[in-house]
């Protein structure tokens, strides 16, 4: 009965597809590729690549597992694994409670700028300035932010299989295949510049893919690294709760070790996928420098792109903005998700109660954090030296600070505490093999959790 009140995934294949659009987001499609340009492009790729298959097939495995080992969201697993971990639980619930609200902001961006290519006004959207004035408005970016949530809830309201599992299963091809798309007509473009030299798409592919080891240091290389991890929180979605959540409803017949490949997969390939339709078209049109624009690069430097491009930059505007919020909104209702089923699963709320509370907090949070841009705007410098209003604040606390320290622990419960074999057997309850079971173990246990201790003292700026 419980299962039912909570619900499950149909088949492995609405799983994967789940867990995929949870981990193909903005991450993939607006951090990637400006890391891998500032990073020797192929060099990170090549980093980003080893470290997907070693540390990151750890996390994902480690979390699903625990997802489907205790049938509980992220806010009871770990006290039903040892009672004296439920404190790690109310750390993988803080933690997308935190990224809801501004992850539904930034949505909101991407729903302003998809209506605005959609009805004609990609130029404006191009425009100097046009960025900053419309995240400084008081009105637009609350009415984007609350249209983006709403979004997101509706789905969650109708559950795992109505709701997460089917929309998943309709917006996950179509992403991928606009994805696809994008990535061929990018390698053909070309340009003649004004001293008459021909720019072409496969120069920036170039760019991307071979590795450049200029400039590289053994200190460099480490940043990389470091780089590449950070990364990979938002690629996987690992260490807030979401797979955990998702893991959850992965019925026990399910075959784990392959579905986990699968996601790992999916979401390498869009994340290069990503970069090879952002970085030759950045190239083409705005030169080697116009790939570091870092942050700004999807709302300031893309709609000039698009622009340049003529005609049919109109149509590749709109249709790439609608990718993004296809991949945001499959991003968003999983972290949505795991809020909601852990008010399930803690305080024993109906879905539909517990899915309106949640969205009504996170829409108050939302505009407190729409507002940091004029009337709470302030600028405080954080620990690793950025400068921060009240979105990069929240975003600094959930991924540099709570996800790795959540990471850490989880290791260290996994690995010494309750020892590998408790997910190893999860993972090969059914006879299933075990590929990478030597991989997991060595990484659970040693190379993971110093990983993570590095990232951490970085991120918390006591590492320079």
């Amino acid at each position: 009965m419980e299962q039912k009140q909570r619900g499950s995934f149909k088949g492995s294949i609405g799983f994967v597809l789940a867990a995929a659009g949870s981990a193909v987001g903005l991450g993939n499609i607006w951090r990637f590729p400006y890391l891998a340009a500032r990073n020797g492009g192929g060099l990170f790729l090549v980093v980003y690549i080893v470290l997907a298959l070693t540390f990151g097939f750890t996390l994902l495995t480690t979390e699903i597992a625990i997802g489907r080992k205790t049938k509980q969201s992220p806010l009871t697993a770990y006290k039903v694994l040892r009672k004296r971990a439920g404190f790690m639980g109310i750390i993988a619930s803080v933690v997308p409670f935190i990224i809801m609200p501004y992850y539904c902001v930034i949505g909101g961006w991407v729903v302003k700028y998809f209506v605005a290519f959609l009805t004609g006004h990609g130029a404006d959207a191009a425009q100097d300035g046009y960025f900053t004035t419309f995240i400084t408005g008081q009105y637009e970016p609350v009415i984007f932010m609350l249209i983006f949530l709403v979004i997101c809830a509706v789905i969650v309201f109708k559950g795992v299989e109505g709701g997460i599992e089917k929309s998943s299963s309709v917006l996950m091809p179509i992403l991928l295949i606009l994805v696809i798309g994008i990535a061929v007509f990018s390698l053909t473009m070309r340009r003649t510049t004004d001293t008459g030299r021909i720019v072409t798409g496969l120069q920036g592919l170039r760019v991307f893919l071979i590795p450049s080891l200029e400039g590289v240091t053994l200190r460099r290389f480490f940043f990389i690294v470091m780089d590449a991890i950070g990364q990979l929180f938002y690629s996987l979605s690992v260490a807030m709760g979401i797979m955990v959540a998702y893991g959850s409803y992965v019925p026990d017949k399910a075959n784990l070790g392959k579905s986990i490949n699968q996601i790992e997969i999916f979401d390498t390939v869009v994340a290069i996928l990503a970069g090879v339709m952002i970085i030759p078209a950045v190239y083409v049109f705005m030169g080697p420098e116009g790939m570091t624009a870092g942050p700004s690069l999807m709302f300031v430097s893309l709609p000039k792109v698009f622009m340049a491009m003529g005609k049919v930059g109109h149509v590749l505007g709109t249709l790439f903005f609608a990718m993004v919020l296809f991949a945001a909104v499959t991003s968003a209702m999983s972290i949505l998700e795991a809020i909601v089923s852990s008010f399930i699963d803690r305080f024993g709320m109906a879905r539909g109660k517990s899915t309106v509370l949640e969205t009504v907090l996170a829409a108050i949070i939302g505009v407190i954090v729409c507002f940091g841009y004029n009337i709470f705007y302030f600028e405080r410098t954080l620990p690793n030296g950025a400068t921060a209003q009240i979105l990069d604040i929240m975003d600094y606390l959930s991924n540099n600070v709570l996800m790795p320290i959540l990471a850490i622990l989880t290791c260290i419960l996994v690995g010494w505490i309750l020892k590998p074999k408790t997910v190893l057997d999860e993972v090969t309850k059914n006879g299933e093999k075990f590929g990478r079971k030597g991989l997991y173990v060595a990484m659970v246990k040693v190379i993971a959790p110093v990983l993570l201790i590095f990232l951490l003292l970085l991120s918390m700026g006591i590492l320079k």
